[in-house]
């Protein structure tokens, strides 16, 4: 297992310790809902340092990105941020990631940890017009700073103004210790979120300064355990669960991303063509109407027959009640269809609705 740099203060925080995507990772340190609501009502403090980050540079830099990925990264300016996907050349997704434009000639790609090696061989093996790419996923520690009382948290490490930020933007510059950082408001809880990417030699320097200013903001550090259901709340995919290799953009809602006009891209016939004819699934949220608890591969029924099976669930913790993502036919798509879902044994109602579970 890889560690990131703050595996030692995780451990002496009393962090529970998983494998994650190659890495020790802490899951949660005091408990999931407790950590959960923190994040809703005040502010949480994670360690996604495990995300991968590639750097594609050069004149053929916009080129490369835009034959690799679905969205249109020319509308990028420097400073902006885009959520995109990688397709294949059979129109699944080999991940999905968000492109960063530092300046007119360099992109940073934040790559899913579990797919840093899968996703370099494909985005090099696109790479037959010379542009520069560099992996430098070890050199980069990543801080989430999430919830109401981020922005406060963040600010008092930078005279930068924070409240000037909006979604999906960023700078770089100078953060606490670090002559040179990037800090972005993207995120993956629905709430206000700093993403603090450090040299990884400032990372523990950065993470105690961060809980050490976030004590008045009621800040505490916060697990994977937290961060899945808080994503899930909002309705958010995780890649290997909702996304996978034999996803299409189109069945996982994602069409918003994926954009023809641009001209020919990694799979985008296929895509198109499955635009034009119809797709036979689609990735639906649905809540549960009695108490139980979805989870992966449970499966979904309509009058006692399975059509689909649950990719993401768990409980709510702000609504209390279980939740979930999963793939049905399209004709049963519709909201407020009535389905079941398999849970030990039972066939609980449940129905589908539209994501996000909060507001």
């Amino acid at each position: 297992m890889k560690k990131t740099p703050l595996y030692d203060t995780h451990k002496a925080l009393g962090a529970k310790l998983i494998p994650f995507a190659g890495y020790d990772m802490p899951v949660r340190y005091t408990g999931d809902k407790e950590e959960h609501m923190a994040v809703r009502q005040h502010a949480g403090l994670f360690d996604v340092s495990h995300m991968g980050e590639f750097f594609i540079r050069g004149p053929k830099a916009l080129e490369l990105i835009q034959k690799v990925t679905s969205n249109d990264a020319s509308k990028l300016v420097p400073g902006k941020a885009q959520y995109s996907c990688l397709p294949n050349h059979e129109g699944g997704i080999v991940d999905d990631l968000i492109v960063y434009k530092l300046a007119e000639e360099e992109y940073m790609l934040v790559v899913n940890a579990s797919n840093i090696e899968k996703d370099w061989d494909w985005i090099q093996a696109s790479n037959d017009i010379g542009a520069q790419m560099d992996n430098e996923s070890e050199d980069w520690a990543l801080l989430a700073v999430s919830g109401p009382k981020a922005e406060a948290v963040v600010q008092e490490l930078t005279t930068q103004d924070m409240s000037q930020m909006k979604t999906y933007t960023f700078w770089v510059g100078p953060f606490f210790n670090s002559r040179k950082a990037i800090i972005a408001t993207t995120g993956y809880t629905g709430e206000r979120t700093f993403e603090c990417f450090v040299p990884t030699s400032d990372a523990e320097a950065t993470w105690k300064a961060l809980l050490d200013v976030g004590e008045t903001h009621n800040l505490i550090p916060t697990g994977l355990g937290a961060r899945d259901t808080l994503r899930l709340e909002m309705g958010y995919m995780l890649y290997g669960n909702d996304i996978t290799d034999d996803t299409s953009p189109l069945e996982a809602g994602l069409g918003w991303i994926t954009k023809f006009k641009k001209g020919p891209f990694n799979g985008s016939a296929i895509i198109q063509k499955q635009k034009e004819t119809g797709i036979g699934r689609k990735l639906v949220s649905f809540e549960l109407l009695e108490r139980g608890i979805p989870r992966k591969d449970y499966p979904i029924l309509v009058n006692g027959e399975e059509v689909g099976k649950v990719t993401s669930g768990s409980l709510s913790p702000v609504l209390n009640k279980g939740i979930g993502l999963g793939y049905v036919p399209v004709a049963l798509s519709t909201l407020g269809q009535e389905i079941e879902i398999g849970v030990r044994r039972k066939n609980l109602p449940a129905k589908i609705v539209k994501a996000p579970f909060i507001r």
